[in-house]
């Protein structure tokens, strides 16, 4: 049977959604701290450019699928074992969001963020912790939520994308209790209004008034903070805010 310490072995990191924005510059972060990255979403081809730019081949495994399918989460658990022979942390970052009036919500459109944040972070995070129970060295898990479960805006309804982070929320919360006799840290990392494709056509810095450091935050800056909740031994079950001060005040 394989050693799957990690004094035996280079740590590695599963990351869901990292084919571009956030997800890609968290891929990049943990590559440059020495991981092995598992690299994970929808679009196959994206997916191989986004591994291709990163470089460390040697590094990098890839696994295309939606996580709202049990059998991605599984794949990328496998992958992970198969290539480097363990797995140390999950960072659940593929989801979706975008705006739309409460009352223009379709059940179908509610379903889906229901199902790709929500849905798909519980059932990868099962087959992580399944593995990692396993290996019988504990590990950590880091999701994505937002500011906006605690902070609303009225110019930017999104219930719907919303409601499902707050699942994640409670499911950071539950889990840190639940897992952490067996050393599995769960944490979660909840961005403000950060610089990416998903404003691409938009002037993204006229929201920058609305945090105390007057600007919008960048990819990198969430990276760290994932990082960091990764590492941080004696932490878990934190909502860890970056957001330039977006929810506790106005400058």
């Amino acid at each position: 049977m394989a050693d799957t310490s990690t004094s035996a072995r280079t740590r590695t990191a599963l990351i869901t959604g990292s084919s571009s924005g956030i997800g890609l510059d968290i891929a990049r972060a943990f590559l440059a701290a020495g991981y092995n990255v598992v690299l994970s979403g929808r679009d196959a081809d994206r997916l191989a450019k986004a591994a291709a730019g990163l470089g460390h081949p040697e590094r990098t495994a890839r696994v295309a699928g939606s996580i709202a399918d049990r059998g991605t989460g599984e794949a990328l658990v496998r992958t992970a074992l198969d290539r480097f022979g363990g797995l140390d942390v999950l960072v659940n970052n593929a989801g979706t969001f975008a705006s739309r009036p409460f009352t223009e919500v379709s059940e179908e459109e509610l379903d889906g963020f229901l199902t790709g944040n929500l849905k798909g972070t519980y059932i990868t995070t099962q087959a992580f912790v399944r593995a990692v129970r396993e290996q019988g060295i504990g590990g950590s898990v880091v999701n994505i939520g937002t500011v906006l479960v605690d902070h609303g805006l009225a110019g930017f309804p999104a219930s719907a994308p919303v409601v499902s982070k707050a699942g994640v929320h409670g499911l950071t919360t539950s889990l840190a209790a639940e897992l952490a006799a067996d050393g599995i840290r769960v944490n979660l990392v909840a961005p403000g209004i950060i610089r990416t494709p998903l404003h691409k056509g938009s002037d993204v810095d006229s929201f920058g008034g609305l945090a105390l450091l007057n600007r919008v935050g960048e990819v990198s800056e969430i990276s760290e903070a994932v990082l960091y909740l990764a590492e941080a031994e004696f932490i878990t079950g934190h909502a860890l805010r970056v957001d330039g001060g977006h929810v506790i005040g106005r400058s």
